[in-house]
């Protein structure tokens, strides 16, 4: 039987079947040439197929220590080429051992000209002996999985409360709303701060306000930031009393209760190589991306102004008002895969906002 991935559009590729079961989910495309572990465990790719652009995977292993979260969290995986030698064949294997399906042998330039141009359709990776088996395989899977609670945010987020000692003794007090975070934000967090309170995505500002923070963290996750229940008004209770820094649906969701309105991308910005004018750093710099939504700029309040620009196509990357005490940042600063330029906006936030 062969491998194939199906379009809920009708488009239909062939490849190789490397393991796995067969799963749908959104399809997009990731331009990193590297980080393939990093990319599937970030609670971001909430059931989503990732088509790598970098035609060659799992050619340097696998490491636990750089995982984003405890699991995988992607629906399938593809690829051109992978590595499956008698020497080393442990992505192949990480990724079946936990039911997802990984599909090599593809055409995945011609597959991400079709997700660039027509956006991003949901589809699923199934084997069949026909391509008449394997629509009609998909077409079930994809409506049995499409239809999920809108809020995926509180699917990956935590359920209750954590909190963790910083590195810092005379550092702040962080409050942390979780929308589905990844283990690097936490980490360069610990660096500069004496102890984070994370709390779920759904957490009210009273609970929040029990522990008198300094300062609140709005973190990456998956999905529409409409669909995000209960946090906008969260945030409202805070922006302007304590200083807000929002990172990738963060950034969204802080953007929405600042009155402003987001809308879907084409097709996204996801990998590591995307330039972006960052004028509270002074400085030009290539970041790592991971979203589908962006910030209508045209909808953000006059005391709010965009500060960091996606020099690609000139969306809104980042905002910044020193009024309201609030910091969005559409990417991701603390990296895992990418640059590393962007981590000063965590120092930018201890330094100039919290003190």
């Amino acid at each position: 039987m062969s491998a194939y991935l199906v379009l809920e559009t009708g488009e239909v590729y062939s490849g190789h079947w490397n393991g796995g079961s067969e799963r749908a989910g959104e399809v997009v495309f990731n331009t990193s040439h590297s980080g393939y572990e990093e990319i599937a465990t970030d609670p971001s790719y909430y059931s989503q197929i990732v088509v790598m652009t970098n035609p060659m995977q799992g050619n340097y292993s696998v490491d636990n220590s750089v995982w984003e979260s405890k699991r995988i969290w992607i629906e399938g995986f593809v690829c051109l080429q992978i590595q499956k030698s008698p020497r080393d064949q442990d992505w192949i294997r990480r990724l079946s051992e936990n039911g997802i399906p990984l599909m090599s042998e593809i055409d995945t330039r011609n597959l991400v000209l079709r997700l660039r141009s027509g956006g991003t359709p949901w589809g699923a990776i199934v084997q069949a002996e026909t391509e008449a088996e394997a629509f009609a395989k998909a077409k079930t899977l994809i409506e049995k999985n499409k239809h999920k609670n809108k809020d995926w945010v509180w699917d990956v987020s935590r359920k209750e409360k954590e909190i963790r000692p910083g590195q810092m003794a005379m550092g702040p007090r962080l409050a942390v709303l979780d929308f589905g975070s990844k283990e690097n934000i936490l980490r360069e967090l610990e660096k500069y701060c004496r102890e984070l309170h994370i709390f779920p995505s759904r957490a009210s500002a009273a609970e929040i306000e029990k522990i008198n923070p300094d300062g609140l963290m709005l973190t990456n996750g998956p999905g529409d930031p409409a669909d995000v229940e209960v946090a906008q008004d969260t945030i409202r209770h805070f922006v302007g009393k304590k200083p807000v820094f929002g990172i990738c649906m963060g950034h969204q969701v802080l953007a929405l209760a600042l009155g402003a309105k987001t809308y879907k991308l084409k097709f996204g910005h996801r990998g590591s190589n995307h330039p972006i004018r960052d004028e509270l750093l002074n400085k030009i710099y290539v970041s790592s991306q991971n979203h589908g939504y962006s910030v209508d700029v045209k909808t953000l309040p006059s005391d709010v102004k965009v500060t960091h620009t996606n020099l690609n196509d000139n969306t809104v990357a980042g905002f910044y008002s020193e009024k309201l005490k609030c910091l969005g940042i559409q990417y991701h600063p603390e990296a895992c895969p990418g640059p590393h330029e962007a981590q000063q906006l965590f120092r930018f936030f201890i330094d100039k906002m919290l003190n």
